[in-house]
């Protein structure tokens, strides 16, 4: 398995905080009752450094922003520091992206939640395997689908080399997705696949007419004034990514542009936010996006006992705090990003690092978010 691949693929499955250590390092008592704030800046602060050039974070509360940091340098041996506006990799967590503007698509009527996916790519029907072709959008992406984690590895590194438009490079990634036995029947289990996220992306470019990207700006990026929002790796003048410590660019920098739907959206900490805000506030009416029954749709349980909703990891606790959560990390082997949400009340972490696990960037991310929950907790 491409091991690029690999990493979104783990994303969703460590979102659950059944993997963050209980015992996370948190800042004193005494520090949190005496400041206006939770120390945000300072919890960064000690975190980066060596291996881990920067971070981000953001605090939200009762659907407000009460705390945006950075803290380190954009890359290794650069002099320059991260700033509140920089643009960040978010990995896995552009799934949840992909969910809503396929969402925004059902609504209009261009797409179906229950249409299989026979109907949905025809052209692919006769090839695929008997057992997903009555799969729909709410399977793929709630990862029920049964399908492959990913596909192999050394068609990926075609990818890097492949030069027709992306939608036919969609096309013939999911051909291959298609062609491999089920994992497990379908709604039978949880599955994650990158597979499955790709290829709700491609049938609502097959029904829309247009790219995927082109669909992300229309649906999601200009209703919500993410005006940082792209896609791809990140270039001078912006946080870098890094593997074994070490700046990375270029076409090695990221997956292939044609895993975008599953995970290649980079924006700002602040035009992140305003995704998490609307996400929360949808449930409550409130939303700029949907109807607050299709927000609730996509944040619920795909089947009953399951743990993957549409693009999010719904549980019932993290970090030690019983209330109903949404969450997702996503990694490229480069970066690595976590999200968590309480969308009945409205409360928010989302933290962000420009290395990955390679260099146990993810505990450090975890870290800050379990101290943080833990602090914004009654």
């Amino acid at each position: 398995m491409n091991h690029r691949i690999c990493a979104i693929a783990l994303a969703a499955c460590a979102a659950s905080f059944t993997v963050l250590a209980a015992d996370a390092p948190q800042a004193p008592a005494s520090a949190v009752k005496a400041a206006p704030t939770l120390g945000l800046q300072a919890r960064l602060e000690t975190s980066v450094g060596g291996k881990v050039p920067a971070m981000g974070a953001v605090v939200i509360r009762g659907g407000q922003v009460t705390e945006l940091v950075v803290a380190g340098l954009r890359a290794k041996g650069d002099a320059e520091p991260v700033r509140p506006g920089d643009v960040w990799h978010l990995g896995s967590n552009g799934k949840a992206m992909t969910a809503t503007m396929v969402a925004r698509l059902v609504e209009r009527g261009v797409l179906s939640w229950d249409a299989p996916l026979s109907q949905l790519l025809p052209e692919l029907a006769v090839d695929m395997q008997a057992a997903y072709r009555d799969v729909t959008l709410r399977d793929l992406l709630a990862h029920q689908a049964g399908l492959q984690a990913d596909i192999d590895e050394s068609w990926m590194a075609v990818f890097y080399k492949d030069k027709r438009p992306l939608h036919e490079q969609r096309l013939a990634f999911a051909r291959i997705a298609l062609a491999q036995p089920p994992a497990f029947a379908r709604g039978a289990g949880d599955g994650y696949s990158n597979s499955g996220v790709l290829i709700a992306g491609l049938a609502a470019e097959r029904a829309a007419g247009l790219p995927y990207e082109t669909l992300l700006q229309r649906e999601l990026f200009e209703p919500l004034g993410l005006r940082s929002a792209g896609f791809g790796a990140t270039h001078r003048g912006q946080p870098l990514g890094h593997k074994a410590g070490e700046p990375v660019e270029g076409v090695e920098a990221d997956n292939p542009a044609v895993i975008a739907p599953a995970g290649g959206i980079t924006m700002s900490l602040e035009d992140w936010s305003k995704f998490a805000v609307d996400q929360m506030a949808g449930e409550h009416g409130r939303g700029k996006l949907l109807k607050a029954q299709t927000y609730h749709l996509l944040h619920q349980p795909a089947r009953e006992g399951g743990k993957f909703a549409l693009g999010w990891r719904a549980q019932n606790s993290m970090a030690g705090v019983n209330a109903r959560h949404l969450a997702h990390t996503g990694s490229n082997q480069a970066w690595f990003a976590l999200i968590v949400l309480k969308p009945d009340t409205e409360d928010a972490v989302l933290v962000t690092s420009n290395a990955s696990e390679d260099v146990e960037a993810d505990k450090a991310v975890r870290a800050v978010a379990v101290a943080t929950l833990k602090a914004m907790a009654p």
